[in-house]
């Protein structure tokens, strides 16, 4: 390839890397192109891309953002997964389909802009979705407030029934 080229895959990669919410490394050895075409129709399905690049040229990419931790799970043969709106999808349904394929290996990645390793990944999948984390947010504030309100309209009916009390014993 010639150093234009090469500059431009570069900037391409540092540009996808700094637009990425998360980037899921895998080792795709072993996977063949039905499972390949599979797994990328699964991610492109959730808004992520899945691409390889040359190595050498996703390092430089991650040096020139100050990313270095992340040049050690740059080895071998490397896809990324790169999600640019939900940070939890491409770890969902990567670890899914490794389950699935055992050949498929979870490397490392970066979520909002810092470097995990697989285990910190794999932690990242067992997040419940957006929608069931604010739905269990919303409940938890609930709570609180229907307690208060039942504490509420509890001393307002025995009030009222005091002062009903209050007047029956006038009228008698």
């Amino acid at each position: 390839m010639a150093r234009p080229e090469k500059e431009a895959i570069v900037s391409e990669i540092r540009e996808k890397l700094k637009s990425a919410k998360s980037v899921v490394l895998t080792d795709y050895r072993g996977i063949n192109f039905e499972q390949m075409t599979e797994l990328r129709q699964k991610l492109r399905a959730q808004g992520v891309e899945y691409k390889v690049f040359k190595n050498t040229l996703a390092k430089i990419a991650a040096r020139e953002l100050g990313l270095t931790d992340l040049e050690p799970y740059l080895t071998g043969p490397t896809a990324m997964a790169l999600s640019y709106e939900d940070p939890v999808a491409s770890a969902k349904i990567l670890i899914d389909f490794a389950k699935t394929l055992k050949t498929l290996e979870l490397k490392g990645g970066l979520v909002e802009g810092m470097v995990v390793g697989a285990d910190k990944i794999k932690d990242l999948a067992n997040i419940p979705p957006r929608d069931v984390l604010l739905g269990m947010i919303a409940g938890g504030l609930k709570s609180p407030l229907y307690g208060l309100a039942t504490s509420l309209s509890g001393i307002i009916r025995g009030l009222a029934v005091a002062l009903s009390q209050v007047a029956e014993k006038k009228s008698a």
